[in-house]
């Protein structure tokens, strides 16, 4: 499996970083995760319907964080992925907090899968 990540993306972590420094540490053990079952969704993820491209975008909606102590899932971190599993290929989106956003940036998915 190769993973990319959009440049939007790596900004998106670059400054989610200085709240939460466990970060780079959490997003390995998720690509640790869809190494090993690809075809499986992580826990508590959806397939994002409706935007008019085939492409299979996944949201994450409870990512564990380990810089959150004693909130587990419960962090409020969102991930968004497009998978190619002809390619065996995952790009990362956008990552965020949902007290941040409350939904992902279509114009981004659109502007990079369509």
């Amino acid at each position: 499996m190769v993973f990319e990540q959009l440049p939007e993306f790596d900004k998106d972590l670059k400054q989610l970083l200085k709240k939460y420094r466990t970060l780079n540490e959490d997003l390995s053990e998720v690509k640790t995760i869809l190494k090993v079952r690809p075809e499986e969704r992580p826990p508590f993820s959806f397939r994002i319907d409706n935007l008019g491209i085939e492409t299979c975008i996944i949201k994450v909606k409870k990512l564990a964080c380990k810089a959150m102590k004693g909130k587990g899932v419960n962090t409020g971190l969102r991930l968004v992925y497009a998978h190619f599993p002809e390619a065996t290929r995952i790009v990362f989106i956008e990552l965020y907090h949902k007290a941040d956003k409350t939904n992902e940036d279509k114009k981004r998915i659109l502007a990079n899968f369509k």
